[in-house]
């Protein structure tokens, strides 16, 4: 039996449809879910069975994250250091990335390898810290945003995508007596918004989920110089120490199912809520760019 090609076409999109919507499913599922864990009732969470909402909706899972008196400081740690490391490593790597992608420059092959080697090669965790001592960047607040302003994989992929686009553009700027910052600042720049706004979502997640810097390099100046991660670690930290003292009998009168009306499965997922709404604002206004930057950057060579 010979099936139209009109049929055919109907059954392809038909069971196409289906695939992606079971995809869909899959990829919203675990959000969803967290989702619905953090607004439930902290003691009826450890009893499982949480599927898509809440079976005792309740805000106190927030209210107990948020009753920390140094979440607003780390709120705001988090913020600068984000926006800083952001517009100074998108700032900075470009402007590498502009000079390696010009074939004038004699020495950009020498220097471009001299740069995927440091993607390689590391000092390690104790020679970076002494680094940091000696510059003074210990218990100091630059200490967040000034040692990531460059990074070499960011210059490699900015440079990849400027040796794409047309040498006429910078041949055309230069005849009308432009110099070189006149040129990269308002030609280069402006056509590069995909490649910018993909290394710069990088760059914003990367330090919008570190806490491993407060860690090592802050933790002694906590009050003041604490961030978001940081602070949600320590409560997950806190809230998992408090089960495990309920469990072996330590602090039996408050009952084994939860601690200040929460419970470790609860603040876990709020925690990762808390952590990913800001970047999951962010995203939306940056996928097409984001995108486009991705496959761009990563053909073109």
């Amino acid at each position: 039996m010979k099936i139209s090609t009109k049929t055919a076409n109907r059954i392809f999109d038909t069971c196409n449809t289906i695939f992606m919507l079971f995809i869909i499913v899959i990829m919203l599922y675990p959000f969803l879910n967290t989702l619905a864990i953090s607004l439930n009732n902290a003691t009826d969470s450890i009893k499982g069975g949480i599927y898509l909402w809440p079976r005792i909706f309740t805000l106190s899972n927030y209210g107990s994250i948020f009753e920390n008196e140094l979440l607003l400081t780390a709120f705001r740690n988090s913020v600068a250091r984000t926006v800083l490391s952001t517009v100074g490593g998108l700032f900075i790597c470009s402007m590498t990335g502009y000079v390696l992608s010009r074939q004038e420059f004699i020495a950009r092959k020498f220097v471009t390898i001299y740069f995927l080697m440091t993607m390689y090669v590391s000092a390690g965790l104790i020679p970076t810290y002494f680094l940091y001592r000696d510059l003074s960047l210990i218990n100091n607040f630059h200490v967040y945003w000034l040692p990531g302003l460059f990074g070499a994989f960011n210059v490699i992929v900015i440079r990849t995508y400027m040796q794409g686009l047309p040498d006429s553009l910078v041949e055309a700027a230069r005849i009308d007596g432009a110099s070189e910052f006149r040129t990269f600042f308002q030609v280069v720049l402006p056509i590069c918004k995909p490649v910018l706004a993909t290394v710069g979502l990088w760059i914003s997640v990367g330090n919008w989920n570190d806490w491993f810097t407060t860690y090592i390099y802050a933790s002694s100046r906590r009050s003041t110089l604490t961030t978001l991660q940081y602070e949600l670690m320590a409560v997950l930290s806190e809230s998992m120490a408090q089960m495990g003292q309920q469990q072996s009998g330590a602090i039996a009168a408050q009952g084994a199912a939860a601690f200040n009306n929460t419970s470790p499965i609860a603040i876990r997922a709020t925690i990762t809520i808390v952590a990913a709404v800001p970047i999951l604002l962010v995203y939306p206004f940056l996928q097409k760019y984001f995108v486009k930057g991705v496959h761009v950057g990563s053909v073109k060579g």
